[in-house]
């Protein structure tokens, strides 16, 4: 299963790699993409996604997260 998240306020390498760590604790198998320029984070996993949980967690990072 994958979803796309618009996330507004990554700027950085660090920023994505925030992002990144954020969702694989919840989803260590997923496989995460971001483009900043887009400011769209991608996750699939083989599971089904919670959605709200990984929203949550970008969110504790830091980040804005749009539905």
């Amino acid at each position: 299963m994958q979803h796309t998240f618009d996330v507004q306020g990554m700027t950085c390498g660090h920023c994505e790699k925030a992002v990144t760590q954020a969702i694989l604790q919840l989803e260590p198998q997923a496989t995460v993409q971001i483009d900043r320029a887009r400011n769209s984070v991608r996750v699939e996993a083989p599971q089904s996604l919670d959605v709200a949980a990984i929203a949550a967690a970008i969110r504790e990072e830091g980040y804005e997260v749009k539905a």
